[in-house]
């Protein structure tokens, strides 16, 4: 067989090899160093035989997808754990995630995270025994024989089909497909982190679980950091810092509903400012639609069928409304408003549109999943042959928009889902081929999600890295190839006959709520001065710098600076101290020298720098900092 390795080059083995052979002949080292393998794209454990051509990968300890085979590894250790201490355990699923693993398991009582000295220190026992983690294929049968008192992995092995795979790490055996490291001994770096709820399969019609979080590392070093990490995020909780900065709140009358305050409205507005700004400069039309709307319209855009369950209803004149989830069907009925000619695509329209959905009261948190929230839309009229060109130009409008806030990220295409979309397969494979070619000429790296697609078009998906090192999905950009027929969109093409245009959906921040809290996280607080809502705070010294703090602040409220002034009796230090727990950008103090040549002395929140400038300085460098959106403050 011929393997096409990393490097690109194609060599020869024989049928039948292991990965972990393989790597060996490629180089010894690697064949001491390898975790998994990956054939034409797929993940395999080390000891899986090879015997076709393809694509061949060596997976090692500094490879990220190796932390994957980790920590699903951790989790079987954990699991091992629990039925030494908890014979009468039941288990469901223990899959490795984003930073970590979880398990879901029955127990006959309650357990806390009081119980997870113990049961580490079990974890630690097996860890040292160097148990082996050996693979067997066994059919269904077989299964139902093992899993006889654990209902859950038995109800699993039922409904997969043909050959079944488990693993045993010392008296325990999982249902799994792998892969794993070689044996427990590399799972010595581990945590367990926290405990909650869950439902098997997810579904709350179903027996109640206890999900226990854990994280593993190959060193303790990289366990250290992670675990200083988390404990920087808990100080980071944008929460928290709602509620210490005045930016908003949610009241136990509106559960997921949140209540923006005075100083979080400053915010919002400056993100709407800006964002209006680009749209304009990048000729969208910018509307706003209904919060409610007619059942036929839902029925007509397919959501009745797909989203009804989370959708708010009410009735109006005797007629079912809903309360709009999405805002595309509002932008299709602009669209459709007007007549359009080729020569009007594409034809953007733009929405700042308040959805709301019923998620689930378990999953609300904070401003990152709340049931109503305002989606930064747009959606883009357009042909065919104007897809490449567009989605180009707006794979460049992210990459400004992320660059502003200093958030790194990553693209992922999600394709076609197994079930319950709407169009035909063809019309699919030709819209996801066309966001690959978009993203390969622009010479932008990406991963695919398989089956993660809308119901109606694939999507690119934008997931940010905070500098707290989290993942977050926030921008989108779906092709839909479905909706403007379903809704009988047209525009009069060259010829004069009517054409259905197609469409883009497009949001970059995903949600304002939920980006804002992204980024009171991302800066601690300490946000850019244009986006803090307090941007100075002058502190006199003595009754007699009094007249002339007033007037500093004046000066700064007639160039538009959010500012405050601070005159109580207590001391510098106390006044300072507010100041910055209240994350102004700027703190200036002035005695009676600065008001002799009218001067301010300067403090830096984010770093504590100080600087003595003139006040027709401070003022120019502020409005700098302003203008341009700039991240730093000194």
């Amino acid at each position: 067989m011929k393997l096409t390795l990393t490097d690109g080059s194609v060599r020869e083995f024989e049928n039948g090899l292991s990965g972990k052979e393989i790597a060996s002949k490629i180089a010894i080292s690697l064949g001491k160093s390898c975790l998994g393998f990956v054939l034409n794209g797929e993940i395999h454990d080390l000891r899986d035989t090879v015997d076709t051509d393809g694509t061949f990968e060596v997976i090692n300890e500094k490879d990220n997808r190796a932390l994957d085979i980790l920590n699903h590894s951790c989790a079987h250790v954990l699991a091992s754990a629990v039925q030494h201490l908890y014979p009468d355990a039941e288990f469901a699923f223990g899959p490795a995630i984003e930073e970590g693993f979880y398990y879901d398991i029955h127990f006959s009582s309650p357990i806390s995270d009081k119980d997870f000295s113990k049961i580490e220190e079990e974890m630690k026992k097996i860890v040292h025994a160097k148990l082996p983690f050996v693979r067997k294929d066994i059919s269904v049968q077989e299964a139902e024989e093992i899993f006889k008192d654990q209902h859950m992995k038995l109800e699993h092995a039922k409904e997969l089909e043909g050959q079944l795979t488990i693993y045993s790490d010392g008296d325990f055996t999982d249902l799994c497909k792998g892969p794993h490291v070689p044996d427990t001994s590399y799972c010595k770096a581990f945590k367990l982190l926290s405990i909650a709820g869950a439902y098997f399969k997810g579904d709350k019609d179903n027996e109640q679980l206890t999900r226990i979080y854990g994280t593993c590392f190959f060193k303790k070093e990289d366990l250290d950091n992670h675990l200083k990490i988390l404990e920087e995020r808990k100080q980071s909780d944008h929460r928290r810092l709602g509620k210490e900065m005045n930016m908003f709140m949610i009241s136990e009358f509106g559960p997921g509903l949140p209540f923006w305050l005075p100083n979080g409205m400053l915010f919002r507005k400056e993100l709407e400012n800006f964002w209006l700004d680009l749209q304009l400069k990048n000729d969208y039309n910018v509307i706003q639609s209904p919060i409610i709307l007619s059942k036929e319209l839902w029925e007509t855009s397919g959501h009745w069928d797909h989203y009804k369950e989370n959708m708010y209803l009410t009735h109006v004149d005797e007629k079912e409304f809903a309360i709009k989830p999405m805002n595309c069907p509002g932008a299709i009925l602009v669209y459709k408003n007007s007549q359009h000619s080729y020569r009007d695509l594409p034809y953007r329209i733009a929405e700042l549109g308040l959805v709301h959905r019923h998620e689930a009261s378990g999953a609300l948190n904070g401003l990152f999943r709340v049931r109503s929230f305002t989606q930064d839309d747009a959606h883009i009229f357009l042909t065919l042959d104007q897809i490449e060109k567009e989605v180009s130009h707006l794979l460049k409008l992210y990459d400004q928009v992320y660059s502003t806030f200093n958030l790194k990220y990553s693209i992922v295409l999600s394709t076609r889902p197994e079930e319950g979309y709407i169009g035909d397969i063809e019309t699919w494979d030709r819209a996801e081929a066309i966001l690959a070619k978009c993203l390969e000429d622009s010479h932008i790296p990406y991963k695919i999600n398989p089956g993660d697609g809308a119901f109606y078009g694939p999507k690119l998906d934008f997931k940010l890295q905070d500098s707290l090192k989290r993942i977050w999905q926030c921008g989108t950009i779906q092709l839909d190839m479905n909706l403007p027929a379903r809704f009988e969109c047209v525009y009069t093409d060259a010829d004069g006959s009517k054409k259905t245009p197609l469409m883009l959906h497009r949001a970059i921040f995903g949600s304002l709520e939920r980006f804002t809290g992204i980024i009171l996280e991302h800066f601690k607080g300490i946000l850019p001065c244009w986006l803090a809502p307090n941007q100075v705070t002058v502190l006199p010294i003595g009754a007699s710098a009094n007249s002339y703090a007033n007037k500093v602040l004046d000066t700064l409220k007639s160039c538009k600076i959010r500012c405050n002034i601070n005159t109580s009796d207590d001391n510098l230090n106390k006044r300072i101290h507010d100041a910055m727990t209240s994350k102004t950008s700027y703190v200036l103090v002035v005695g009676d020298k600065e008001a002799e040549n009218s001067s301010v002395s300067v403090r830096v929140l984010a770093s504590n720098k100080r600087m003595n400038m003139s006040l027709d300085e401070f003022i120019d460098f502020i409005e700098k900092k302003i203008s341009s959106h700039a991240v730093e403050l000194d």
